[in-house]
């Protein structure tokens, strides 16, 4: 973790409050980060632990290993949701389901693993188990672990729709614009007690993101950055840039629904060989053009407690057993 990274983002932060947090609705960033292989920034990962409920949104690269280090045991996940279906959302899928059945301690699920996903979440089910099938038959004779644990419990659902309700938690998933050939894809709002965290997914400007999204604590939005002379030399990020939502529009969402905190999350940004890619400082000061609010950009295991304020932590990203 880049320490002077964490420093100028929390000083950023513009919102000033203290916070009365009963330890009972944590949000906890796992992964803020793209395709690129990063080692300071998995993809993306949203850990949101609500009352007796633990939940995970998408399932990106090094999920295993940043709840691990956030503390939290592989197999206690309650449900995991999926926004859409491009790998840096589902690459750690596997990991986790497959790791956390496994016998040491950071695993031993013996319940099925629940997923709930637009439609396509039974389908990349089915094909895990086919191509996982002979290691899960080894480890069911050798290991002998226990069969409930590596089953899945798939939950489709064709969006908008309240999609999980249980001890006083709402998940209610909403249709966004992730480009005209990526559909299904979804953003989640969750709700609890009088609290609201929206996450966007990936996303182009939405109207969606500002309805729902509208006077929620924590709005934690996608961002795509790129100068526009570098992108004019590098015509295959053309493509990329066009499915995602650029620092002003972000800030134009922002300044629309008003959330207490504003946080960046799956943070694009690209450069070329005479142009670096754009630096935190950078995509703050084009946020400002549209939005004066408060405002931080994420990084990998940043922990927000959400009570009558918003506090922010980052977890030392050390867990050695």
């Amino acid at each position: 973790m880049n320490k002077a990274c964490i420093a100028t983002t929390i000083a950023l932060l513009t919102l000033v409050t203290t916070p009365v947090w009963a330890g009972d609705f944590r949000v906890t960033l796992l992964g803020t980060g793209t395709p690129t292989p990063r080692a300071d920034r998995f993809t993306q990962s949203t850990l949101i632990e609500a009352g007796q409920q633990t939940l995970l949104f998408d399932l990106g690269r090094g999920v295993t290993i940043r709840l691990w280090q956030a503390g939290v045991r592989l197999s206690s996940v309650t449900a995991h949701f999926l926004t859409h279906f491009h790998s840096d959302h589902t690459v750690g899928l596997p990991d986790l389901w497959l790791t956390g059945w496994l016998p040491p301690a950071y695993g031993r699920r013996s319940t099925p693993f629940v997923m709930y996903g637009p439609v396509g979440a039974h389908a990349l089910a089915e094909g895990l188990e086919k191509a996982f099938a002979d290691d899960i038959k080894i480890r069911l004779l050798d290991e002998k672990n226990p069969p409930n644990g590596i089953a899945f419990d798939v939950h489709e659902f064709v969006a908008p729709a309240t999609v999980y309700e249980r001890d006083g938690v709402k998940v209610r998933a909403f249709v966004v614009d992730h480009g005209d050939l990526i559909k299904p894809a979804v953003g989640y709002k969750i709700e609890y007690q009088g609290h609201s965290v929206l996450i966007s997914g990936d996303t182009r400007l939405s109207e969606e993101v500002v309805r729902y999204g509208t006077g929620v604590d924590l709005l934690i939005h996608e961002v795509a950055a790129m100068d526009p002379e570098a992108l004019k030399r590098t015509p295959a990020l053309q493509p990329i840039l066009a499915h995602h939502t650029s620092p002003e529009q972000a800030g134009m969402v922002f300044a629309r629904a008003k959330p207490k905190l504003a946080v960046y999350s799956h943070i694009a940004r690209f450069g070329d060989a005479r142009t670096p890619p754009p630096t935190d400082a950078d995509i703050i000061q084009q946020t400002r053009k549209t939005y004066a609010g408060p405002l931080v950009v994420g990084v990998d295991l940043m922990r927000f407690e959400i009570g009558d304020g918003i506090s922010i932590s980052v977890i030392p990203p050390v867990r050695e057993q």
